[in-house]
């Protein structure tokens, strides 16, 4: 469940992505080259984005982790969940007027410095660089993105969330940069129109996750150390024992 919450966001989110990140993906240095050269191209700059969110993975997996630990990750999750159901329901503008990207821009000139290095350096290992600082730009979808990965129960499955939501982003990305003109104006924004609603489905998933309602995959109940479990009954010879596996 967690993995098709991921995909979907990332390929419904990659139509938003084009608009954002598409100038840089234009900007590769691919013109008037080899296919190789331009297959290569495109899959080390989706390559290096991809290294940069799940590199996100692990840093917000141990944050989730200590939450859990903390016994705090239910409260985290539901809390989460409200907040990007806040977000989306709210008028943009208000959304604008407090976004943090907003008050920390200057943080991310030097991120955007190094972009215009590298696009400059025009080889073949500075667009998985190029990749890699693009995925530390400023981006809404990434955030929702960490947000899970914040709510996941696992490291290993805040890697994979993060991972697969990069993923996701790849065939319209390279696409793009390929193609050029292959996606119009007209279908880009149908289906950016979708994004909320994706966005909604992903935050309810977020709340029923730290509900503790014990439906599997959706709701799965967490023992009171804060990780899953499942529990059974064995019949011994001389009473009945009640074992718990944490998966």
């Amino acid at each position: 469940m967690f993995l098709l919450a991921a995909i979907s966001l990332g390929f419904f989110g990659s139509f938003h992505c084009i608009g954002m990140c598409g100038p840089i993906a234009l900007a590769i240095p691919i013109y008037n080259q080899s296919k190789f050269y331009k297959t290569a191209s495109i899959i080390l700059y989706n390559s290096g984005r991809i290294f940069t969110y799940s590199s996100l993975g692990v840093l917000f997996g141990l944050v989730g982790q200590g939450f859990a630990l903390a016994g705090l990750q239910q409260i985290v999750s539901v809390t989460l969940g409200v907040l990007i159901l806040f977000g989306v329901l709210l008028p943009q503008r208000i959304v604008t007027k407090y976004t943090l990207t907003n008050k920390f821009f200057k943080l991310f000139s030097i991120i955007k410095s190094s972009l215009a290095n590298q696009l400059a350096e025009k080889k073949l290992f500075s667009l998985f660089i190029l990749g890699a600082l693009n995925g530390l730009l400023p981006c809404g979808l990434v955030y929702m993105a960490i947000t899970a990965a914040i709510a996941s129960s696992t490291l290993l499955h805040a890697v994979l969330f993060m991972a697969f939501f990069g993923l996701a982003t790849v065939p319209l990305m390279f696409s793009l940069s390929y193609f050029t003109n292959l996606i119009s104006i007209q279908f880009r924004s149908a289906i950016r129109r979708t994004i909320p609603y994706v966005t909604c489905v992903m935050a309810v998933l977020l709340i029923l996750r730290g509900l503790n309602l014990n439906i599997p995959y959706l709701s799965p109940e967490r023992n009171t150390e804060g990780s899953f479990a499942s529990c059974h009954h064995a019949k011994a010879p001389s009473h009945t024992a009640k074992l718990c596996i944490g998966k």
